[in-house]
């Protein structure tokens, strides 16, 4: 196989973690949203720790892209 060709295939297995992320950061909202629909007044305490949450996953993403550039521009 040539190293083009290898830069691609790893890059684009680099990505898989996007999925994952994806399916974190949905979750975390369906759950934010369900927590707040059956008590509103906690919404105050819920919010900050949801975007706590969602901040971690997203990093998970960002790592993600970064290991694919660094495998096709490294």
């Amino acid at each position: 196989m040539e190293l083009a060709a290898a830069k691609l295939l790893g890059a684009g297995l680099a990505t898989i973690g996007v999925i994952g992320s994806g399916i974190g950061i949905g979750t975390i909202f369906a759950s934010f949203i369900q927590a707040v629909g059956r008590n509103p007044a906690a919404q105050g305490a819920v919010f900050p720790m949801t975007m706590l949450g969602f901040a971690l996953v997203e990093a998970i993403a960002l790592f993600a892209l970064v290991i694919a550039l660094v495998i096709l521009f490294g």
